[in-house]
């Protein structure tokens, strides 16, 4: 079974920034715990840790049936070339089980923390794209991943459909995910990301909603989307409103995560990826993740 076919057939997986606090052979320990609970793929990002691809590699040769994906590789952290040739390595090591999340990341991160400029978003993966259809490759192993696209606004999401396999949105609420496939069509994959809050009181599940939303109230990209969402500039102010809070992070019981889970299939996403926050950013929730897996996968 391909990478799609298996995201398609166990639409429930999970996202998380928290692993990078964990040492490597933790990192791919715990990999393999998340397969044994039944989760059908296991997505991060790429800032200020590890090395998208080569993370990827660690996770997927820890484990046997668990789909990696990153979400996403910033297409300026390294050339088309080298991107194109290393996820073909990832896919011969475990076929039918990464997927190549691209995007154009963030401007202050671009330019303040990598010395790069920030060119026009669609402009700069459109070449890229072509970049790596372009781009010489003489290993023996051949075959690429499949290709989705951090894609937020129409037109990336055009470019999904045009160029690659599918989307993979973060930070979006089921009216997004319902206007993503609408865009999409019946045929592209759509991964969402969805920030998950487990059986906390009220004021807690607040607090860790607002500090996931810090980083993010302070990106154009994410304000824009925001804007598009129907929220305004009063949304914005540091870790977000409490309306932008409840909006793009449920906050409940088991039941809560199964209904917004629901909510985001309904409107056409194919596998939903949920980021549960801990008490910290960097606390790995293994309780969790634990008491969701049963809820989630057995029903």
């Amino acid at each position: 079974m391909d990478a799609i076919a298996t995201l398609r057939a166990c639409p429930i997986g999970l996202w998380t920034g928290a692993l990078e606090s964990l040492p490597a052979r933790r990192l791919q320990e715990v990999a393999g715990e998340i397969e044994g609970w039944g989760y059908g793929s296991l997505w991060f990002g790429e800032a200020y840790g590890r090395e998208s691809l080569t993370a990827a590699l660690a996770l997927t040769s820890a484990t046997e049936t668990l789909v990696v994906g990153t979400g996403i590789a910033n297409i300026y952290a390294r050339g088309a070339m080298a991107t194109s040739a290393g996820a073909r390595l990832i896919e011969a090591l475990a076929p039918g089980r990464f997927v190549l999340g691209l995007g154009v990341s963030h401007q202050p991160l671009v330019e303040r923390d990598r010395g790069l400029t920030y060119l026009p978003p669609l402009r700069a993966m459109g070449d890229f794209l072509d970049e790596m259809a372009r781009a010489p490759y003489l290993g023996a192993d051949g075959a690429l991943p499949p290709v989705v696209l951090a894609a937020l606004g129409p037109k990336m999401l055009e470019l999904s459909r045009e160029r690659t396999d599918g989307a993979h949105p973060y930070l979006v609420t089921p009216e997004h995910t319902r206007e993503a496939r609408q865009t999409l069509g019946a045929g592209p994959l759509l991964v969402v990301e969805q920030a998950v809050v487990l059986n906390q009181d009220r004021e807690e599940s607040l607090r860790r909603a607002h500090e996931h939303l810090t980083i993010y109230t302070g990106l154009p990209n994410y304000r824009n989307s925001w804007l598009r969402q129907g929220f305004t500039e009063a949304d914005f102010g540091r870790g977000g409103s409490e309306a932008l809070a409840d909006a793009l992070v449920v906050q409940g019981d088991e039941t809560a995560v199964q209904q917004r889970v629901a909510e985001h299939i309904d409107a056409g996403a194919d596998h939903v990826c949920l980021q549960v926050l801990g008490a910290s950013l960097s606390e790995v929730p293994f309780p969790e993740w634990r008491a969701l897996s049963p809820a989630l996968l057995d029903s």
